[in-house]
């Protein structure tokens, strides 16, 4: 089972776009060493809605090469083409990832049973583990209950991401109380109390910036150790906040390049963090201690 702080790791960019692999190389290694528990590559965060096919394996591939399975590696392989997340989820597997991360296809706006059949070819056509996604925030596509219930019954599909912040639909979901099915949280204001609740880990934006901190955070949290991850996720929540100023993975990006841990690089229609929000968040990163 892939347990705790998952970091839904950024792709690193130069001024003009590019993939700037050497600091890609060293994040992971920087995660490695602060004891993030899991990643999750080209995700949301990692800009996934811009890298192209070629791209997007080539980044899977070195980054599995450069974890050499000390942690377990999730692919982002969703899709708003049916085709096209088997092909990416192939893909991940032959890479050699631990499981593939599928968020709901976007835009399209499917029905629920549209979303069944989706998950349902994925699933048969690539044996990998497969963790869904729900984000309706973003997808304009609300995976209901019910349907995740319908998905169950394939055994390679091990858990759900669940990004709507809603406690109730979490206690939905871990209601199902599977042993091979986990739920993950995938909103930092309101994962500690899902993992108290009994989620098995938080796929987190405000990992990659204080990676040994969150480690810590779910590390106590899956203990149910309320108290005191409670007192650090108090400290943690005007890093939460902060880092959605703006739409992900704007702010994180700009934190990054303030810490000094990548360039400023980020791909159009996203842009850099607008000036007027930049000092708000850089006392956040200084009260944190995240800058010098």
């Amino acid at each position: 089972m892939i347990k705790g702080s998952i970091v839904a790791l950024v792709t690193p960019m130069t001024q003009q776009g590019d993939i700037a692999w050497e600091a890609l190389e060293r994040l992971i290694a920087w995660h490695l060493q602060a004891g993030t528990h899991s990643f999750v590559i080209v995700g949301t965060t990692g800009e996934s809605a811009t890298l192209n096919m070629q791209e997007h394996k080539q980044v899977l591939a070195q980054c599995v090469q450069w974890v050499q399975r000390r942690v377990p590696v999730i692919a982002g392989t969703g899709a708003n083409s049916t085709t096209e997340a088997i092909e990416l989820t192939r893909a991940a597997a032959q890479a050699g990832v631990d499981a593939c991360l599928l968020v709901t296809p976007y835009y399209n706006k499917p029905t629920q049973e549209g979303l069944y059949q989706h998950y349902k070819l994925v699933a048969e056509q690539v044996d990998i583990p497969q963790i869904l996604y729900n984000v309706p925030g973003r997808t304009a596509c609300d995976l209901l209950t019910e349907t995740v219930e319908r998905l169950l019954s394939f055994p390679n599909i091990i858990g759900i991401k669940d990004a709507t912040g809603d406690l109730a639909r979490g206690r939905e979901l871990l209601a199902f109380n599977s042993t091979r099915f986990s739920v993950y949280s995938g909103d930092d204001e309101t994962a500690l109390e899902l993992m108290l609740m009994g989620a098995g880990g938080n796929i987190s934006v405000t990992a990659n910036i204080v990676p040994e901190a969150m480690a810590r955070l779910c590390d106590l949290a899956i203990e149910a150790q309320a108290e005191p991850a409670t007192h650090l996720n108090e400290k943690l929540m005007p890093l939460h906040e902060a880092l959605f100023v703006e739409p992900n993975p704007i702010p994180v990006k700009w934190a990054l390049y303030e810490m000094g841990l990548i360039s400023e690089g980020i791909r159009l229609p996203l842009t850099p963090l607008r000036e007027n929000l930049r000092t708000q968040l850089r006392t956040v990163l200084q009260e944190q201690g995240c800058l010098q």
